[in-house]
């Protein structure tokens, strides 16, 4: 099988030269944690564009983590997939306790990559929205949807890989869609990398530093790198 992408920076520069188009576009650009922020490093610097965090979380059936019924991202933004629900008979209140649980675990990683960093005004900008692949789409959908509201003006997906059956059903909240690969068959995100390796957290920040730094023009203290303790699989995962 074919694997098209060497690793992350790879995906990143390659994404980059599709969206050249964009660099007189005032764009932000927003990389989902903790996968697409290495690709939306590349695509940041080759735009010359500001770069920040967009935080979801998944909303996994209690007794099955790994499968999503919904995600939340920040500014109270959630989707729900009602089809899960039905099928694993999830209840309100199990929907209502993972919820809070995830939205603590949001919040708390927000902070935790943004540092003392506000977030970016992204009110009246083009925002590309990238993750390092696509399987199901729902993180995707409801990073595209926190974009929108919080003001963006035009909300542009870029992802190296997603089955064309994601991307359509993330159409209607994107206005536009940048994707390299779009195989019809379709197992794992990492199927597609030569190099897959987990991103941790002391990288997400690192590059959040570099590239405020070139957008700013300013050096920033250097804080201590967050403990590697979190395990679990970033978003863009589902």
């Amino acid at each position: 099988m074919r694997v098209p992408f060497e690793n992350r920076k790879d995906a990143g520069r390659r994404l980059a030269r599709q969206l050249s188009h964009l660099r007189a576009a005032n764009a932000v650009v927003l990389g989902l944690p903790r996968g697409g922020v290495p690709v939306a490093f590349e695509i940041a610097q080759a735009l010359h564009a500001p770069l920040d965090v967009i935080v979801v979380r998944k909303l996994g059936v209690p007794f099955h983590p790994e499968l999503g019924m919904g995600a939340i991202g920040e500014g109270n933004v959630r989707i729900i997939n009602d089809e899960v629900l039905w099928k694993t008979g999830v209840s309100a209140k199990e929907l209502a306790e993972v919820e809070q649980r995830e939205r603590v675990e949001l919040d708390r990683r927000a902070q935790l990559f943004r540092v003392d960093r506000p977030r970016l005004d992204v009110a009246g900008r083009t925002v590309i929205v990238v993750d390092d692949g696509i399987a199901t789409g729902s993180t995707a959908h409801v990073a595209c949807r926190v974009a929108r509201e919080q003001g963006a003006a035009h909300v542009v997906l870029a992802t190296p890989v997603a089955p064309p059956h994601a991307l359509e059903r993330l159409e209607e909240v994107t206005d536009e869609q940048v994707c390299l690969e779009t195989p019809g068959w379709f197992m794992a995100i990492g199927q597609w990398y030569r190099d897959f390796t987990q991103t941790s957290d002391a990288e997400v920040v690192e590059l959040l530093r570099q590239a405020n730094q070139a957008t700013t023009g300013s050096a920033e203290p250097t804080t201590n790198p967050p403990r590697p303790d979190d395990h679990v699989q970033h978003p863009s995962s589902t």
